[in-house]
């Protein structure tokens, strides 16, 4: 199973309440009667449900959540370099999840800054790898190809680019952008492009162009009328 690991200072299940975390949002508590299932919190219940959650999920339970978005995961996972501690690695992560990655891959360091991520780590399926060969390891037994995500020489448009239904998008960090051994290791890396001054975008950027890439070709878009309470604003 992926690694599972909480921000650091979080306090033993449940996970309710994401203080520090911007303007406070949600709702207060249900009106009584309670809704019943197994999938609702009492304490959310009782108190109130101000987590990074849509409406949808609202006074439920992370496992239920996460149980949920299991049923209808994407076949993309999401790996990105942490040798520097690079603060966008918590903004690929809440894009990850927004766009319902299958997994995302921390290589490298195994703690990582997650003030970005919104805590919609909580929700994905999280998985360590020390190294760069460990992840190939990995999707060769999974027959994933790597896709790597860079503005390099020889670096294929994205924008021209099919993108495998099944496949691993690699990313690195801000600055010095993917490691030669990830470059070596991918199947392929796409550019993405740029009609600016500037020699890079944001690898938070970066990240969600080429999962909206994915989305785009892949994913059942479904009708907002048809989903009530998620939307763009609701970014878990």
């Amino acid at each position: 199973m992926p690694d599972t690991v909480l921000p650091e200072g979080s306090p033993a299940e449940p996970l309710q309440y994401d203080d520090g975390y911007g303007q406070q949002i949600g709702v207060g508590p249900h009106p009584l009667p309670w809704p019943e299932g197994e999938r609702y919190d009492p304490e959310l219940l009782a108190q109130g449900d101000r987590r990074n959650v849509s409406d949808a999920y609202r006074y439920w339970t992370r496992e239920a959540i996460v149980a949920d978005l299991d049923l209808r995961r994407h076949d993309f996972h999401v790996a990105v370099e942490n040798w520097g501690h690079d603060f966008n690695i918590g903004s690929v992560v809440r894009t990850a999840n927004a766009f319902l990655a299958k997994e995302i891959h921390i290589v490298g360091r195994r703690r990582w800054n997650r003030r970005g991520a919104m805590v919609t780590d909580r929700y994905q399926h999280v998985r360590h790898h020390p190294d760069t060969a460990d992840l190939t390891a990995w999707a060769a037994a999974e027959a994933l190809p790597i896709i790597g995500i860079d503005n390099l020489p020889g670096a294929v448009p994205l924008e021209r680019t099919v993108l495998p239904r099944r496949c691993v998008l690699l990313f690195g960090q801000e600055g010095p952008g993917l490691t030669e051994e990830a470059r070596e290791h991918a199947t392929m890396v796409c550019s993405i492009a740029q009609f600016g001054s500037t020699r890079s975008i944001n690898a938070g950027a970066a990240a969600a162009i080429a999962m909206h890439a994915w989305v785009q070709r892949y994913a059942d878009v479904p009708d907002p009328r048809d989903a009530p309470g998620r939307g763009a604003g609701d970014a878990s």
